[in-house]
């Protein structure tokens, strides 16, 4: 399997755009689109949320209805949420707009709006940036780079990658491209993502790929512990690759979802490293746990506390606010088996063991903590599950970025 410095353009049969549509913002690239030269099987995760935004109820009918699609178009500025029927009326426009641009039926294309909710998202503004799209699309890094940066909102740099490996014989890729910073929490797969793979496989066992895959990546992430009404994962895959079709759990099937999980995993960790105000990146490792469960609740509680992610950005070893996330995350264990370290690149330092705080050097942990990724560590010591997820710090620009959103 090999890492390429590329987006959703590196899988064979994929084109990507943005365009500056001014649907709110003024001098920067605003709608991005992702085309497949060919139907492509189809599947997608969706927001928790109660409130969902229009181009998320509209995504979630035609990926469970249809066998394909033939491309993504996304916006950011303006989330298209709580719009009522205006609201349903624009993103179908949007749809419209890009399948006379890609010459399909408007079903055949799907949407994703990020941004404030409440606001309308202007019809002549997005038919404008369709036909900029349009002019735009080419395979290129490039192409790929570009759309990447147009999906971003309060995010600070753009989110993409790709990986090639091999299946009977064939090289098959997947590439993918994200955007998120705030309103990020596990439920789903909080953000806007479109992956791309030319691997053959059925929509069946796409589906499930993606879904299981959320558990292990997007859904181990969180920056402040709020659900967006717009996040949306979607997966397109045209078989261009040339492999012979995935319609089982076989060698094949595992060998895709190691591939697609390197993918996700790589995106998630940029999107926790780069929430809002963030300055470090915060991983959390839970071993030996008595169950998958217990460690799964206990690494998210450890990214999840205001309080360790207030001392990771103080450069505070404080080991006390993480056994304490720990102890009220839901997960039953015993503390007196617990041992508690940290790690970076400057080394590692144990602060608990055996129900007891370790003596340790307050200025070797500092220096620890000062790093741009963090790793906090528990060895339960109860059993063989283990989970990792990830987070960031809590600094003061958070509350900054989030106290004029809107304007």
């Amino acid at each position: 399997m090999k890492m390429l410095e590329k987006g959703v353009t590196a899988p064979i049969g994929f084109c990507a755009a943005s365009a500056a549509a001014g649907i709110k913002y003024e001098g920067r690239d605003d709608m991005a689109l992702v085309v497949s030269g060919v139907p492509a099987k189809v599947a997608g995760t969706f927001t928790q949320n109660v409130v969902k935004a229009a181009p998320v109820i509209r995504d979630i009918k035609l990926i469970k209805e249809q066998e394909t699609a033939r491309a993504i178009v996304l916006n950011s500025g303006i989330a298209n949420a709580c719009t009522g029927d205006v609201g349903k009326a624009a993103n179908e426009a949007m749809a419209e707009a890009i399948a006379k641009v890609v010459n399909v039926k408007s079903d055949q294309i799907l949407t994703a709006s990020t941004g404030v909710i409440g606001q309308h998202l202007p019809v002549d503004k997005v038919e404008k940036g369709a036909l900029l799209l349009k002019d735009a699309l080419d395979d290129t890094k490039e192409a790929a780079t570009k759309a990447a940066k147009a999906i971003m909102t309060t995010d600070t740099h753009e989110k993409q990658c790709a990986v090639e490996f091999e299946l009977d014989g064939a090289i098959v890729t997947i590439g993918g491209m994200a955007k998120g910073s705030g309103m990020i929490h596990p439920n789903m797969a909080t953000m806007l993502g479109v992956i791309t793979t030319d691997c053959a496989i059925s929509k069946e066992l796409l589906q499930e790929a993606i879904s299981a895959d959320v558990k292990e990546s997007f859904n181990m992430i969180s920056v402040d512990r709020d659900t967006s009404t717009n996040d949306s994962l979607m997966i397109l895959a045209n078989s261009l690759a040339g492999n012979e079709e995935i319609v089982e759990k076989g060698e094949a099937y595992k060998t895709f979802c190691e591939a697609l999980g390197c993918v996700t995993k790589t995106l998630a960790k940029m999107m926790a490293a780069d929430g809002e105000g963030a300055t470090k990146l915060l991983e959390a490792t839970v071993k030996n746990a008595a169950t998958k469960e217990d460690a799964v609740k206990l690494s998210k509680s450890i990214i999840t506390s205001n309080l360790v992610k207030t001392a990771i950005f103080g450069s505070d070893a404080n080991w006390g606010r993480v056994l304490c996330a720990m102890g009220y995350s839901g997960a039953k264990f015993n503390p007196e088996a617990v041992k508690l370290w940290i790690e970076s690149e400057a080394g590692s330092e144990v602060l608990f063991e055996k129900g007891l705080p370790v003596e340790f050097s307050e200025e070797k942990a500092k220096e620890i903590l000062l790093q741009k990724e963090v790793k906090v560590i528990a060895d339960m010591n109860q059993g063989e599950e283990s989970a990792t997820a990830w987070g960031c710090d809590l600094s003061y620009d958070y509350v900054k970025i989030n106290g004029d959103y809107r304007s």
